[in-house]
């Protein structure tokens, strides 16, 4: 099976880049799943102006960008949403990536990394809402990081506990992934 792990925040200067990276790097210790770290930055989604609905579109975009954020995104089991929150909600540009495309996100599995001034808390609860219509299964655990204590001048350097969430994380992603892919 394979997760990916998206990294929402396209942002100069983002938080999310090292935040993603900590989690494919304690994600690749386990040998019960492949990861595979999905930067959204490096897709550069246009806006959503395509007058076919994604959900329609057979896979198909007019776009060569979101042609290839379609097969990222096609080619993974499940997924762990690596979430900014921004003005208490989910990024802009992640939404909109996310809208872009249609059956490729359908009836996965997705899990919640986020962070904030609340650790991204509200953020997770929009997303929670917006994968149900996608009939996407999100499993509980999540990691909610904090923006003062856990990055500074150095970058992100996480509590001690961190890992051990993620783990619990990672756990229920990986039994419910492997229940709806068996």
């Amino acid at each position: 099976m394979r997760i990916g792990i998206i990294v929402g925040s396209i942002r100069d200067g983002r938080s999310g880049a090292g935040v993603g990276s900590w989690v494919a790097e304690q994600a690749t210790q386990r040998d019960d799943a492949q990861f595979e770290l999905i930067d959204l930055k490096t897709f550069d989604v246009p806006l959503l102006t395509a007058a076919t609905v994604p959900a329609a579109a057979k896979k198909q975009y007019e776009s060569e960008n979101v042609q290839r954020w379609s097969a990222a995104i096609d080619a993974c089991d499940g997924f762990i949403f690596v979430t900014p929150e921004y003005n208490h909600g989910v990024p802009g540009a992640f939404k909109n990536a996310v809208d872009s495309l249609g059956s490729e996100w359908f009836g996965k599995t997705v899990g919640f990394v986020s962070y904030g001034a609340d650790g991204g808390v509200r953020a997770v609860e929009q997303w929670r809402q917006i994968v149900a219509n996608f009939q996407m299964l999100d499993v509980r655990a999540q990691v909610s990081l904090s923006l003062f204590t856990e990055f500074g001048a150095d970058g992100f350097t996480p509590l001690e506990r961190r890992a051990g969430e993620l783990a619990g994380l990672l756990d229920q992603l990986i039994t419910l992934t492997a229940k709806v892919t068996g």
